[in-house]
């Protein structure tokens, strides 16, 4: 095994003990994202995929673009991505991978209004069966995390709706309950955890609905 999936799994183990300590703060959007940046880990582990690579690649591309479209400053500050913006060989894998791997950083540091732009751009620009639904994914959860919960409702469904077998719809039926309990409509809250824990026991969504059950208690 190479170097990459010894550091996937030390990441994975270190990033575990970090979520064990903080059980008890779900609601908090740090331990959320921790939780699931350990299901990408585990399915990229499992696949034994070749991931996180240079984004000079992805930059130089959007800078070019940039500069021949006129883009103004704020869309550069975004990478310059927007649905204006087509790259030469679009369907080139390597532009794929970079603008996927430049979404997860962007989320993994919190800019959430950049990860957006990014994982827009690849549902509209890109076909890929394992990336698309987790970016439709994390469309959703940043659209919670910024209180947008109707959008965020929306892509939940079409997530569920388009992909129904993916590992994260266990997730995602369970963030539909995080946004029923949100807009303070308590009891579809609790039909939907309770549809978690009855329907996919054995996912650690199923936990987590578990527990939020027993705290509305």
């Amino acid at each position: 095994m190479n170097i990459k999936f010894y550091s996937y799994f030390y990441t994975l183990i270190l990033l575990s003990q970090i979520l064990n300590l903080n059980a008890d703060e779900n609601s908090d959007i740090k331990t959320d994202i921790l939780f699931l940046k350990i299901q990408e880990l585990e399915s990229e582990i499992a696949e034994l995929r070749n991931n996180i690579e240079s984004q000079s690649y992805l930059i130089e591309k959007l800078m070019q673009e940039s500069l021949d479209s006129s883009i103004n400053s704020d869309a550069s500050d975004a990478l310059s991505v927007s649905s204006d913006i087509r790259f030469a060989g679009i369907e080139d894998p390597e532009s794929k991978d970079q603008i996927y791997t430049a979404a997860i950083e962007a989320l993994e540091s919190q800019n959430f209004d950049q990860a957006f732009t990014l994982f827009k751009y690849f549902v509209e620009s890109f076909n890929d069966e394992e990336k698309t639904p987790l970016a439709f994914f994390w469309l959703a959860e940043i659209s919670f995390i910024k209180d947008d919960l109707d959008i965020s409702r929306d892509l939940f469904l079409e997530l569920i709706n388009s992909y129904p077998n993916h590992y994260r719809i266990p997730l995602a039926h369970k963030k539909l309950g995080d946004i029923y309990l949100k807009s303070n409509d308590t009891q579809s809250a609790k039909d939907k955890y309770n549809f978690v824990v009855r329907e996919y026991p054995n996912n650690t969504a199923s936990s987590l609905a578990l527990q939020l059950l027993k705290n509305m208690e």
